[in-house]
């Protein structure tokens, strides 16, 4: 048995420990209350996925769902499969850093179900009396299923919402023959118990800047959005803000009045509704086409912005690429969060 000792640091959060050469990056994670989301432990889930930036592992067997062999030769790896043979600098958007609040596991109960579109579902889970449960805008929770698998989704609600009606609000998108999705959109009901862990991820307002802010979302990306837009408005920020929000059709702009009622009540929100695949029967008057190119089209410079963008890892990627080359955008000042479905992720 190995005595070796390494030193592990996490991107963009900073945490750092160490990992014995004997065990998994997992396990010394947990054994040193690094929240690292993960699920079975035994590398048949991918919940703990990440990218290894530098060092060089060993990685013991595991399901090729979980981990792919194109992701592994791209440098992803699973934390609960991997042995350490050299310090280690890995990136995992969902380790949070030490200024957050704690992981916990916790039963929430159905509290509503509103069908917002055709394949969305507004949902509203109920905490435990007494939970405290601290978040940041911008921040998701997971959902545990029996088998231990899990499915992401960011909170759409601010956490000073928290204070009149405590809760979680999360926009679930219909994924025909997705596990979940589909109990979701066939068999949940109001008052079931389901279980979360939470919160992950970095994905947060950076508080300390002044600039003006472009809001960048795609289909369900709005949700983590939506929990931004309710924060700046609850800490009266005088920043400019600016939502681009994406959809195929019109009618995918679920919480379209919401937003024009936020408008109205914020002076300095701007909001672009985009779409992508309007055809003759939807009679669309406003912006069409990609919504990161309508951005592209109304700002000639970004260098003083900073941009937050929730939603497909194509838009995700596409804006960040093209802000940065074109507009100048600093890379340091480009936030997101790509939405993954469990088909995406088998698909890579």
């Amino acid at each position: 048995m190995s005595d070796s000792v390494f030193q592990v640091s996490v991107l963009p959060s900073g945490r750092a420990f160490e990992v014995h050469a004997d065990e998994t990056v997992l396990a010394a994670a947990i054994r040193q209350n690094i929240p690292m989301p993960y699920g079975c432990k035994d590398g048949a889930c991918g919940s703990c996925k990440c990218r290894m930036v530098s060092g060089q592992v060993h990685l013991r067997a595991h399901s090729s769902h979980a981990l792919s062999a194109s992701e592994e030769a791209a440098g992803v790896i699973l934390a609960c499969s991997a042995f350490a043979d050299s310090d280690l600098v890995l990136h995992s958007e969902q380790v949070t850093g030490a200024d957050s609040f704690p992981v916990r596991k916790l039963p929430v109960r159905v509290a509503s179900l509103e069908r917002v579109a055709d394949d969305v579902m507004r949902v509203r889970v109920s905490l435990p009396v007494g939970a405290n449960f601290g978040y940041f805008a911008g921040q998701y929770i997971e959902f545990i299923l029996r088998d231990g698998t899990r499915r992401a989704y960011s909170i759409a609600n601010a956490p000073h919402t928290q204070e009149d009606s405590p809760g979680l609000e999360l926009h679930l998108r219909h994924t025909p023959g997705g596990r979940f999705t589909d109990h979701v959109f066939s068999a949940l009901k109001e008052r079931d118990i389901l279980r979360i862990e939470g919160p992950f991820g970095s994905f947060r307002l950076h508080e300390d800047s002044g600039k003006p802010i472009v809001l960048l979302a795609s289909g369900t990306g709005f949700a983590p959005i939506k929990a931004l837009i309710e924060h700046l408005q609850f800490m009266q920020s005088p920043r400019r803000v600016a939502l681009y929000w994406g959809v195929r059709r019109p009618r995918d702009l679920y919480m379209d009045d919401w937003v024009r009622a936020r408008q109205a009540q914020m002076p300095t929100l701007g909001y672009v509704p985009v779409v992508s695949d309007a055809d003759t029967q939807d009679a669309w008057q406003g912006r069409s086409g990609l919504v990161h190119q309508a951005v592209l089209d109304d700002y000639a410079d970004l260098s003083d912005h900073e941009v937050y963008a929730c939603g497909s890892p194509l838009m995700v990627d596409a804006a960040r690429a093209s802000f940065s080359q074109d507009r100048a955008l600093s890379e340091a000042a480009f936030f997101s969060d790509a939405f993954l479905t469990e088909a995406d992720k088998h698909r890579v």
